[in-house]
């Protein structure tokens, strides 16, 4: 894996001068890089001195990357950004579709919330198209990560 310019293994951020960046490759429907999406976010968060108030983070983390993995057919990847007063955490998969925001059906207990916990818990998000694909975000400051 490389960012900016240096090297690293799978899951170990990279201070490439500021800010610090974590990209991870996300395997076609492996919903084991879910959790470790997590962790791996969580272990960026402690190099913003920000170690104890990552659980926003993760569980928004987890939910871009549960939707780019569960609703694709193809690889995504992950990239997550600390800057100056800012994480951004972003999920590129390679489907032209764009995601709605819907409201959860009564009768599922599991599906439909992802988007709306990212609405309501993330400074801000969005969707940005690609020339093949798109890329979910999110931003939290300092406070909320």
């Amino acid at each position: 894996m490389a960012v900016g310019g240096a090297s690293a293994q799978a899951g170990e951020p990279v201070r490439a001068g500021r800010p610090v960046q974590l990209r991870r490759r996300l395997g076609r429907a492996d919903l084991k890089a879910v959790p470790e999406a997590r962790r791996e976010v969580r272990e960026l968060l402690q190099h913003w001195g920000r170690p104890g108030r990552s659980q926003i983070a993760e569980l928004l983390t987890s939910e871009l990357v549960t939707n780019a993995l569960v609703h694709t057919d193809d690889e995504a990847v992950l990239t997550a950004v600390v800057g100056p007063g800012v994480l951004r955490v972003e999920v590129r998969d390679f489907m032209a579709c764009r995601p709605h925001l819907r409201a959860p059906d009564a009768d599922s207990d599991t599906h439909g919330r992802g988007l709306l916990l990212v609405q309501s818990l993330a400074d801000a998000w969005g969707v940005r198209p690609h020339k093949v694909g798109k890329s979910v975000w999110f931003e939290l400051g300092p406070e909320a990560a």
